[in-house]
């Protein structure tokens, strides 16, 4: 049977582009090379910030908007549908800079606030009153209350279940090797196991997606980086809100569980976990929170983040390959772009004019020597 949409990738993005399909009424297959939701997605700590700091004009701006109002949402529906609750909540964030580093926290300020974000400047006073465990070194922070976060594995399984009740097809084990194709036109997906047939294909394969995407003359510049994320449990949860500095951060759950993150590494596709990785991930998460030298070490991990030459995801159809769209290069925003990015392709699939102006996200088409 020729099916209208295959995915290629079951990822966050992937998953929730099926769903949103699937309850369009279309016939949707999901391919995935090993099992879906097991990479980048599960490996993330799924924190949702309230905007994108800075220009409130730029691409990302509007992108971050749009998710943060279908998040509620999306939670709701799949709670309803499947019985699962995702863990969506707004637990609210504390930003922190480097210890004597007041310049970098105030620039972080600033660029909330041009955001048009609630952002509320804390005192050491405050800092002890809002959570007591934060170190008394840290005098200086920053609260954003209206940031949430959502369980990774949790809502990965939601979706999951989700997509099987819409009538979603999900085969694993399944390497894509190609596309059928019959001049500008994609047939349908071939891998080891077979050819699926589909009137629409979409890949959404996170760091895998160049190499997939290089035979139909598409060079998405995207590489993987690996993070690496520990985690570790508390008889009671040592703080509520999700603690920030950089790229690192303090997650907490609501069973007393804490991740630790994240590493930002360009090793290529290796997903070790390393002494030193997690050595300086130890470190930061007792130097921010002291009480957490007493924490039990539960388990480590690593993903790869799929990464952009721009910083910008592609999200639409590749240009002069009809039925080939592309969603992916999203890094460390793919679990909370994957609402918006699954609207946005299901739309242009079903024919609808985007909601959102996507002209900064479209893939582009490499020229024979692999040159834009």
């Amino acid at each position: 049977m020729i099916q209208d949409v295959v995915i290629v990738g079951g990822g966050v993005i992937g998953l929730t582009t099926a769903y949103e399909l699937a309850g369009r009424g279309l016939r949707v297959t999901l391919l995935d090379q090993q099992q879906p939701g097991q990479e980048a997605s599960w490996a993330g700590a799924g924190i949702l910030p309230p905007a994108h700091p800075g220009d409130p004009t730029h691409p990302l701006a509007t992108l971050c908007r749009a998710t943060n109002e279908l998040w509620p949402s999306l939670s709701a529906d799949l709670r309803e549908t499947t019985g699962i609750d995702n863990g969506f909540r707004r637990c609210g964030g504390l930003g922190v800079s480097e210890i004597g580093d007041t310049e970098s926290l105030q620039f972080e300020i600033e660029a909330w606030q041009k955001a048009g974000v609630t952002v509320e400047s804390l005192t050491a006073a405050d800092i002890e009153k809002c959570e007591a465990a934060v170190s008394p070194e840290i005098s200086e922070a920053y609260r954003l209350p209206e940031l949430a976060q959502v369980r990774n594995p949790r809502h990965l399984k939601a979706l999951l279940v989700a997509c099987q009740k819409r009538g979603v097809d999900i085969h694993s084990g399944q390497r894509v090797i190609g596309f059928e194709r019959h001049d500008t036109e994609v047939l349908g997906v071939k891998t080891t196991h077979g050819l699926y047939s589909a009137g629409a294909v979409v890949v959404s394969a996170g760091a895998w997606s160049q190499e997939l995407l290089q035979g139909a003359g598409c060079q998405l510049q995207i590489e993987p980086v690996r993070g690496q994320i520990v985690q570790l449990s508390c008889p009671q949860p040592p703080f509520r809100h999700v603690i920030e500095c950089g790229p690192r951060y303090l997650v907490p759950r609501e069973d007393g569980l804490v991740l630790v993150g994240a590493t930002e590494e360009w090793v290529g596709y290796d997903k070790q976990n390393t002494a030193h990785g997690l050595q300086g991930l130890l470190t930061f998460a007792e130097r921010l929170v002291p009480s957490l030298k007493d924490a039990r070490f539960e388990r480590a991990w690593a993903g790869l983040r799929p990464h952009t030459k721009d910083g910008l995801p592609f999200i639409g159809e590749v240009p002069g390959v009809q039925n080939l769209f592309v969603a992916a290069g999203h890094f460390r925003a793919g679990l909370h772009l994957s609402p918006v990015t699954a609207r946005a392709i299901s739309q242009m699939i079903a024919g609808e004019t985007p909601d959102l102006d996507l002209a900064a996200f479209l893939p582009r088409v490499a020229e024979a020597n692999g040159e834009e």
